[in-house]
């Protein structure tokens, strides 16, 4: 009850009140002892008081228990590793018939079936890893004189004197075509797009991210194609390659505006669509190409397959394509100070951009992710360097290659790449990285997989697999397999060191029975002198 002149009400209450409050509480926690009782909860664990001072033999006693000890830790690590294994080989067995089912493989060759010319998209970082010999193969071997184009995207993110090699190498076997996509979505109209980026002068401006160049080349290529052929309907042209090469930004460039779903996520195209470029060329978009568990594990982390596939973490990638550059060159890319390995270099990278956890602690994780983004996607600048010597793929011949380049204004190809290579600014050669390729990457095209045997793993891969990641002092070992095998490492137990209980180390003890006292009585002539 609140008293005049007070402005809060008093606490005070009747002491009948209080003590029926504290009757209800003594009952309620008599209430709930009595409930823990019945379920066992609560209950004192005894001290183990070990062995007494007095016990006859205690070293004897103390070195059997800790033989016992070892023993059980043994049979536990043996345990533990019998069970990663079985997950390790029911993963694998999961993954091959997913592989199986995987309706990108047939895809592939549908594309194939419907199209009359084969456009296959090769990044101009890696044209040779972004080669299907079995795409290639297949398109050869078709029915009804299917042509093959090489189409060389993101030369923007390459040195020109590298771009100009790999034009020649290629050309050697298939026509190919300098391509620069769009990097931005266009939602809007054509005639927008003009009207947003043209100039006072009237001028488009070329400096702009959603300048697109070649796309004036290849169509003019394709236009004089179908007309030379005769063809009474449009001409069906079926885009092919690996993830994140820029199909769906080629058809977006060419269109001048957002026909398809296009970014770095690897997946992002799932079906067909059939898109009208101009009045007699249709292009044919189609999910990625699937690759084969064959490939090296460097070739597999370049496109980040066995990390969206979980095969692979983030950080096993990031070190494998570490592996694969030059120290200094990636130190002066991102501006990171001297690192021993991987993980390091993450941690540099992870304060550089403010990737920061609870406590100033480094999110390697998020870090390892941006750097494949930076990989996989249209920003990093890195090259491979072209073959001196270019030869001939087996499945190829110079018959084979005169039969295909039939057809086609060569002349006029070259013109339009070295306009498209004049007009394009290409980076430094000292401001891109070295990457050492690895050839060719299979892919599947067949309903049927076979299951390859992994190939056997070198020391240097043994080396990398067991490499330890330091942070703050603290070594950890990875325990998971290696991305090639799939299965964990047997680890032997130690015999020669005593296995850990609880958080103290056990001190060896002198088991010689002279030095134990046997009779525990006071001697009086000595202890009370």
């Amino acid at each position: 009850m609140k008293r005049p002149g007070l402005k809060k009400a008093s606490k005070r209450v009747s002491c009948s009140k209080r003590y029926k409050i504290q009757k209800k509480v003594r009952e309620h926690n008599k209430k709930l002892r009595k409930d823990a009782k019945k379920k066992g909860v609560g209950k004192k664990v005894k001290k183990d008081i070990g062995v007494p001072n007095k016990a006859p033999f205690k070293e004897d006693i103390l070195r059997e228990a800790e033989q016992r000890r070892s023993k059980l830790e043994e049979e536990k690590e043996k345990n533990k590793l019998a069970k990663q294994q079985e997950r390790a080989q029911k993963r694998k067995k999961e993954n091959s018939a997913s592989r199986d089912a995987d309706p990108k493989a047939k895809k592939a060759r549908k594309v194939i079936d419907a199209s009359d010319i084969i456009v296959e998209i090769l990044d101009a970082r890696d044209p040779l890893g972004c080669r299907c010999p079995q795409l290639e193969e297949a398109v050869l071997k078709g029915e009804g004189n299917k042509k093959l184009l090489f189409l060389l995207n993101k030369i923007d993110l390459v040195p020109k004197e590298n771009v100009e090699k790999w034009l020649q190498c290629l050309q050697l076997e298939f026509p190919a075509v300098a391509f620069k996509a769009s990097t931005q979505q266009q939602d809007k109209t054509v005639q927008e797009k003009k009207a947003r980026f043209a100039t006072l002068n009237g001028v488009v401006d070329q400096t702009k991210g959603v300048a697109c160049y070649g796309s004036s080349s290849l169509l003019q290529l394709l236009g004089d194609y179908a007309n030379a052929t005769g063809r009474e309907g449009s001409l069906k042209v079926g885009l092919v390659g690996f993830p994140n090469v820029g199909k769906s930004s080629l058809i977006n460039s060419l269109k001048g505006m957002r026909a398809c779903n296009a970014g770095v996520q690897r997946g992002i195209t799932r079906c067909f669509q059939d898109i009208h470029i101009s009045k007699n060329v249709k292009m044919i978009d189609s999910p990625g190409i699937v690759a084969a568990q064959s490939n090296p594990k460097a070739a597999m982390a370049l496109r980040s397959l066995q990390v969206e596939d979980k095969q692979e973490t983030v950080l096993e990638a990031v070190r494998t394509l570490l592996k694969q550059c030059n120290k200094q060159q990636v130190m002066l890319q991102y501006n990171v100070p001297d690192f021993r390995n991987s993980l390091e270099f993450l941690s540099f990278f992870a304060k550089k951009r403010g990737f920061l956890q609870k406590g100033g602690v480094p999110n390697t994780e998020l870090a390892a992710s941006t750097f494949l983004n930076d990989w996989t996607g249209a920003k990093l600048s890195y090259h491979c360097k072209a073959p001196e010597k270019p030869s001939l793929p087996p499945y190829l011949s110079e018959d084979i290659v005169r039969e295909m380049q039939k057809g086609w204004d060569l002349d006029k190809l070259r013109k339009g790449n070295e306009e498209t290579l004049r007009s394009v600014k290409f980076p430094n050669q000292a401001s891109s990285i070295v990457l050492l390729s690895k050839g060719p990457t299979a892919g599947v095209l067949s309903d049927v997989v076979e299951d390859k045997p992994a190939p056997e793993p070198t020391e240097e891969d043994m080396e990398g697999s067991c490499e330890n990641k330091e942070a703050g002092g603290v070594k950890e070992v990875s325990e998971e397999g290696t991305a090639e095998t799939d299965e964990p490492q047997i680890k032997t137990p130690l015999t020669n060191k005593q296995a850990k209980v609880g958080l103290q180390v056990p001190v060896p003890v002198n088991i010689d029975l002279s030095s134990v006292h046997t009779d525990d009585t006071y001697d009086f002539n000595t202890d009370f002198k």
